[in-house]
């Protein structure tokens, strides 16, 4: 129900009598960030930038992080019905729409609501003790690192990861704005590399029941393949090209559809959140790679290394990696080339990492964490080289 004009006032003026109390000196001093936050959520920002070494735009983080999370609403969505619909047709059951929604929203939103709820004990309680704003990174962060994980994943890892994400992915930088590494994928990395059996992309779903049947990635298909068959042996599987683009497959909840991640990418884009360079370089580095790994593949290389280079665009979190991850304005390059140059090595270094390891299948998670660290490292030969070329002009 949309307030009117009278009761939007009154609200407000029912926040302005309760400030004194939440300001320095008042009796809930210490849970000031509370009340920002739920007045910075019902209204526009009190705040405004003044003096003229400022840039105006209507653009700030709640407007950011609320376009990111409007921006996933298809990946959700799709990847709801898609873990309802790998379910049920592991157990061999009909596959209806509400049906493969129901079985979806069980399995995925207590992963959604503890992700929720734990990033945002941790990002309030670091508000509380540091006595500043909470930011809402949390409300992009705590729904990117569910999309990334299987349907599975017990509840207390998905609570670990994120917590770990928070805080030694974020908090212990200064908080948003300060991390170098991308908090969610840094969440990813801690459940990964501490509880490889329930992350690994090998066996992502599981009936239950004592008819339970695995389904098999299709990564993990490519990568036990042998020789150039590779694409045979996605078919034997019944994975096609077609499925794969569309999200038909098994996977993490949110990244098996590259049509979902297409749209998310055209409302990032065309709101002017997203950075497009780093989309298109990383898109044209993951099919340089791939087409470098056909070239160096032999006869008795494995599948994976002769996986033709448009099938990595739509296979694991490629798609979602490019569209949502890799394109985190903090952790990202900054300057115009450096965004170019930052995707296109993160989507060679994906294809390469996928290739060369065929233990380790989906490589997009170390590459955009590894080129993390690298992009201020880009940025800088960025601007020092603009300004040898500016200093040779005068």
């Amino acid at each position: 129900m949309r307030l009117d004009f009278e009761e939007t006032r009154d609200l407000w003026k029912k926040f302005e009598a309760l400030r004194p109390h939440f300001q320095k000196g008042g009796k809930f001093e210490k849970l000031y960030p509370l009340f920002e936050a739920k007045e910075t959520f019902l209204f526009v920002p009190p705040h405004t930038a003044k003096g003229r070494v400022h840039v105006r735009d209507a653009m700030d983080i709640k407007r950011l992080m609320s376009t990111v999370v409007v921006a996933l609403i298809p990946c959700i969505l799709w990847g709801m019905w898609n873990v309802g619909y790998q379910k049920l047709l592991a157990q061999g059951d009909p596959t209806p729409l509400l049906a493969c929604l129901g079985h979806g929203a069980w399995h995925m939103l207590p992963i959604i609501l503890v992700s929720y709820l734990v990033g945002g004990i941790c990002e309030v309680t670091f508000a509380i003790v540091r006595k500043h704003e909470i930011n809402e990174g949390f409300l992009v962060t705590g729904m990117l690192f569910p999309l990334v994980c299987p349907p599975t994943l017990p509840l207390w890892m998905v609570a670990g990861g994120i917590a770990f994400g928070t805080i030694i992915g974020k908090e212990v930088f200064g908080g948003t704005g300060m991390n170098i590494l991308n908090p969610a994928l840094t969440a990813r990395a801690f459940v990964f590399f501490a509880y490889p059996a329930h992350m690994s992309g090998d066996a992502v779903w599981s009936a239950a029941g004592p008819d339970a049947v695995t389904g098999a990635t299709p990564l993990a298909v490519a990568a036990a393949a042998h020789g150039p068959g590779v694409v045979t042996a996605l078919g034997a599987q019944g994975i096609t090209y077609r499925d794969s683009f569309l999200g038909l497959i098994p996977g993490s909840m949110g990244e098996v559809s590259a049509l979902a991640c297409l749209i998310g990418a055209l409302i990032l884009v065309g709101t002017g959140v997203g950075a497009w360079r780093i989309m298109i370089s990383m898109i044209a580095g993951g099919l340089a790679g791939g087409f470098l790994m056909n070239a160096s593949a032999g006869a008795t290389s494995a599948g994976i290394m002769h996986l033709p280079p448009h099938w990595h665009l739509v296979l694991g979190g490629f798609a979602f990696g490019t569209v949502y991850m890799a394109t985190d304005p903090v952790s990202a390059a900054a300057t115009h080339t450096g965004k170019l140059i930052y995707g296109f090595l993160t989507g060679v270094l994906a294809v390469l990492i996928r290739a060369v390891n065929p233990a380790y299948p989906e490589g997009v998670m170390l590459a955009i964490l590894f080129m993390n660290v690298f992009a201020p490292l880009i940025d800088h030969f960025v601007v020092q080289s603009n300004v040898k070329r500016r200093l040779a002009r005068v």
